[in-house]
């Protein structure tokens, strides 16, 4: 794809309409607890800053259903960014109408404005033709730099780009976009990847298409007993999509037909309550007792995964081996984890898909021991599937 980025366009004292994705996570008192994505989000926001662009940054927040909820206001990112760029960053009372045109029309060079949450309209969600129009009437050059939002065809992601002739990507969705597409059309073999979760339903496409391009596939999570199942094992009271058996049987036999390894869990710990205090054991896949869940990977199959994991040249994860969010079943998951970052140590490039995967890297505290942790978990996925995301694709000139 032809697809600027932020370098190759003259922002000099041009009005730049960003979009951002600040959907943090906030406390009851309004606070924010993990201010990542802000982060994520400096370095295009600090390049336009030192053109003397005039900045205007657009997100959404939580899910307010097309009407102000106060306690969705992106008024705690306007405070956290001024206190990360040093400078005020003024917030807008809506992201469209006469006040606020005339609050981005009348920006000086090197000013920050921050428009109120885009998801206070439906129109956003809709993307809709007029509401588009209205968001692209504060600027003169449109950045997206949300990539976590990606894969929706929103008015701040998509319906924008028609109405503005200059448009880019920032630093952030270029990164992601580098990572991952590289990883899938030329990966530094071996390639492996590794699919956790609770479901296969949302992660088919992903699987299938895994099986063309990865040399070993490891499948960990809850998952992993929809494919016992489809093995005749018998699985206790695990996790289970029964309607999903015939399908996982199905991949596996696409597997044998690939070039792909396809792994499963040779064991796992099991439990007889979904608790941090619960009586657990490990057992083999064969060995899972009436009335016990499986609820992480056991130590053989951690040593199963860690061999295929540091022999690799590229890896990409998405999805815990477990119930990672209780310690007791955190175990495997905090295994893959280290694998990973030994294998980033040897010279592998690792990618962490976004999600409760970089979730748990981030409770594990391996962040920056990793080639590149993904700030779009639904994003990273549809990407992995082989799909064009339509934030990505409007960028297209």
């Amino acid at each position: 794809m032809a697809i600027k980025t932020v370098k190759d366009i003259d922002v000099q004292g041009k009005r730049v309409i960003v979009r951002c994705d600040f959907n943090v996570p906030l406390d009851q008192n309004g606070t924010i607890t993990d201010d990542k994505r802000i982060v994520e989000s400096l370095p295009t926001i600090q390049y336009l800053l030192s053109k003397n662009a005039k900045v205007i940054l657009m997100s959404h927040l939580g899910r307010p259903k097309g009407k102000p909820v106060p306690s969705m206001s992106l008024a705690p990112v306007a405070k956290n960014l001024s206190a990360h760029l040093g400078i005020p960053v003024k917030l807008a009372p809506d992201c469209v109408g006469p006040e606020v045109e005339k609050m981005t029309l009348g920006m000086r060079n090197g000013e920050v404005v921050l428009l109120e949450n885009l998801r206070y309209h439906n129109e956003e969600e809709a993307n809709d033709p007029e509401f588009s129009r209205k968001l692209a009437a504060h600027a003169e050059i449109y950045v997206n730099d949300a990539f976590g939002t990606a894969h929706r065809a929103h008015a701040s992601t998509e319906g924008i780009t028609h109405f503005l002739s200059i448009v880019a990507c920032g630093f952030l969705l270029k990164k992601e976009i580098d990572y991952l597409y590289n990883a899938l059309e030329n990966p530094k073999r071996p390639f492996v990847a590794i699919i956790g979760g609770t479901k296969i339903s949302g992660k088919i496409d992903v699987i299938t298409a895994l099986l063309d391009k990865a040399d070993t596939l490891l499948i960990g999570g809850g998952m992993a007993f929809t494919f016992y199942k489809a093995m005749g094992l018998e699985i206790g009271k695990s996790v289970l999509e029964a309607d999903k058996v015939a399908l996982a049987r199905d991949i596996m036999e696409k597997a044998k037909l690939s070039k792909c390894e396809l792994v499963l869990p040779v064991d796992c710990m099991i439990a007889d309550n979904f608790a941090n205090d619960a009586n657990t054991r490990f057992v083999k896949d064969s060995a899972i007792p009436e009335g016990w869940a499986g609820l992480d990977i056991g130590p053989e199959s951690i040593d199963l995964f860690t061999k295929k994991i540091t022999g690799a040249g590229t890896i990409v994860w998405n999805g815990p081996m477990g119930l990672f969010e209780m310690d007791t079943f955190a175990v495997g998951t905090r295994a893959i984890a280290e694998a990973l970052a030994k294998a980033t140590k040897m010279g592998a490039v690792t990618i962490v898909g976004g999600g409760d995967s970089a979730a748990a890297i981030a409770k594990f505290g391996l962040e920056k021991n990793m080639s590149h942790v993904s700030t779009g978990g639904g994003a990273s996925l549809e990407l992995l599937e082989g799909k064009i995301l339509p934030g990505v694709k409007a960028l297209d000139r």
